[in-house]
C-alpha cells in the first residue's frame, strides 16, 4: 500500500474535501497539520515545489498538488492507479 500524505489546516474546506475522497476510496492517509507551525509549511513548500496552499497531496513521496489535483486524478482514472489496490 502507497504511502499517502496530505498537509493540511483544520479551517480548510478544501483540505477536508480531499480527505473525504481519500476517506471514501479507503485510503489510510498521514496528516500534516501545518496551522501555526511555519517548519511544517516550509518543509511542505519544498517538498511541493514551491506551492504553498493547502491540501497538499503526496503519494510514496511524490507531490499530487492539491484538491482539484486529486480530483482531476480521480476523473480521470489515475488515482485508482497510483493507490494500487487501496483504491481498487
Amino acid at each position: 500500500m502507497p504511502e499517502v500524505e496530505i498537509y493540511t489546516t483544520r479551517t480548510c474546506p478544501f483540505c477536508q474535501r480531499a480527505k473525504s475522497l481519500l476517506i471514501k476510496k479507503g485510503v489510510a492517509f498521514r496528516e500534516i497539520d501545518v496551522a501555526g507551525r511555519p517548519d511544517l509549511r516550509d518543509r511542505m513548500i519544498e517538498r511541493a515545489g514551491g506551492r504553498r496552499t493547502v491540501p497538499q497531496i503526496f503519494i510514496d513521496g511524490e507531490a499530487m498538488g492539491g484538491c482539484d489535483d486529486l480530483y482531476d486524478l480521480e476523473f480521470d482514472g489515475e488515482l485508482d492507479r497510483l493507490l494500487g489496490s487501496a483504491g481498487a
